[in-house]
């Protein structure tokens, strides 16, 4: 599992000792991967009394155009500059550019965090 503690380098690119083991708070999860279908949610557990409800897969967005808010259908995934293979499998991700029944549109929420689809339109 990865850690999500602290850097293992300084800023100066030297390495930092450790001076205790991984806590298990410190572990993450696997990513969601929102993909582009009929819609599917979860709900985990965060940490206090908190939850966060994860997007698995989702085929509508709220989309932003100028003042107006739509909730409009997701066609596809055309880019994702987080992961040159995401847009050919259909993955969903904040920054992702996504093609919808009104156009382009760039997507500005994080559907594996929030279990919804915010974007912004580029048409």
């Amino acid at each position: 599992m990865k850690d999500q503690g602290r850097s293992t380098r300084k800023r100066t690119g030297g390495r930092l000792k450790h001076f205790s083991k991984k806590k298990r708070y410190q572990l993450g999860r696997e990513p969601a991967e929102t993909t582009v279908g009929e819609p599917r949610l979860q709900t985990i557990d965060a940490r206090g009394n908190d939850e966060k409800l994860r997007a698995l897969s989702t085929n509508v967005a709220q989309l932003a155009d100028g003042g107006e808010t739509s909730e409009v259908e997701i066609e596809n995934v055309v880019e994702n500059p987080s992961n040159v293979n995401y847009a050919r499998r259909n993955i969903i991700t904040k920054g992702a550019i996504i093609e919808t029944s009104a156009g382009r549109a760039r997507v500005t929420s994080r559907p594996g965090q929030t279990g919804q689809v915010n974007a912004v339109s580029l048409d």
